[in-house]
C-alpha cells in the first residue's frame, strides 16, 4: 500500500520514496505526496527525481489497477526506474493549490444550495457542481456575494476520522448522489468547514478559506430535469 501523505498534510510538496511496483504507464511508490485523480478532483502531476538528479514527468496520478497503491502515470515509461530505486516524489504545487482552493470553494457552495449533488469536476481555473433540484431558480449573483463572503470570513478547516459503521450511520453527512464515501478501509475521514460544512471528503483542501481567494460564478446551466449544473470560476479570471 503506497502510504498518501496529502491525507494528513496537503501542503506536502516533495517526499523521498521507493519504486515498489511497476504498470505499464508508470510507477508505484512506497509513500507519496501526490494526490490520485477521484472524487472529481484531477490527479496531480509533477516530476519523479533520480538520484542522479534526472527528473521524470508525471503527467497524471491514479490508484493503481495491479497493486494496492498509487500509480506515476510517466510522460515516457521507458524510463521508469527499477524496483527498489530511491527517488524524490515532487508535485506541481501550483497546480494542485488551485485544486486544493477550488475543492474547499465547491465545499461551500454545497452549503449554500439544499440540493444532492449528482456529479462535479474540478479544474485549475474552473470547476462545477451539479444538483438535483426541480422547479429551482438559482441567483448566480447572490450565490456569487455569498461565496465570497464565506470565503472573507476566514472559516478554519479541519479534518477526522470515523468508523466505517458510524459512517453508514450517519447518512445525512452525504451530499453526493454518484459518488459514495471511501469506505472499506476502517475509517472515512471527514473535511470540515468551521460552523458552515462537514462532509466525508479524500480530497485536499486549504486550511482556511480565506485561502481561496475572490471567486464568481458562471452560468447556471439545466441538465435535465432535475439536474442544476453551477460553475464557478476564480473572481481574477
Amino acid at each position: 500500500m503506497t502510504k498518501e501523505i496529502f491525507r494528513d498534510d496537503a501542503y506536502a510538496q516533495t517526499c523521498d520514496a521507493q519504486v515498489v511496483g511497476h504498470e505499464d504507464e508508470g510507477i508505484i511508490l512506497d509513500q507519496t505526496v501526490f494526490y490520485p485523480e477521484g472524487g472529481g478532483q484531477p490527479g496531480d502531476s509533477g516530476w519523479i527525481a533520480l538520484v542522479d538528479g534526472t527528473r521524470l514527468v508525471v503527467d497524471n496520478t491514479r490508484k493503481a489497477r495491479s497493486h494496492d497503491g498509487i500509480l506515476h502515470v510517466l510522460a515516457d515509461p521507458a524510463l521508469a526506474p527499477d524496483m527498489g530505486a530511491d527517488v524524490t516524489a515532487i508535485i506541481d504545487w501550483e497546480r494542485r493549490h488551485k485544486h486544493m482552493r477550488m475543492h474547499t470553494c465547491l465545499h461551500l457552495l454545497c452549503s449554500l444550495i439544499d440540493g444532492g449533488v449528482t456529479g462535479g469536476s474540478i479544474g485549475e481555473e474552473k470547476s462545477r457542481l451539479d444538483f438535483d433540484l426541480q422547479d429551482t431558480t438559482l441567483d448566480k449573483e447572490q450565490i456569487t456575494a455569498d461565496l465570497n463572503r464565506l470565503i472573507e470570513e476566514d472559516h478554519p478547516l479541519s479534518s477526522s476520522w470515523i468508523t466505517d459503521a458510524e459512517m453508514a450511520e450517519r447518512a445525512e453527512l452525504v451530499r453526493t448522489m454518484s459518488v459514495k464515501p471511501p469506505t472499506g478501509k476502517g475509517t472515512v475521514r471527514l473535511m470540515e468547514i468551521a460552523d458552515i460544512d462537514l462532509q466525508p471528503c479524500g480530497g485536499t483542501h486549504v486550511q482556511s478559506t480565506i485561502e481561496i481567494g475572490p471567486v464568481r460564478v458562471g452560468k447556471i446551466e439545466n441538465k435535465g430535469k432535475h439536474n442544476r449544473r453551477v460553475n464557478v470560476h476564480f473572481g481574477d479570471e
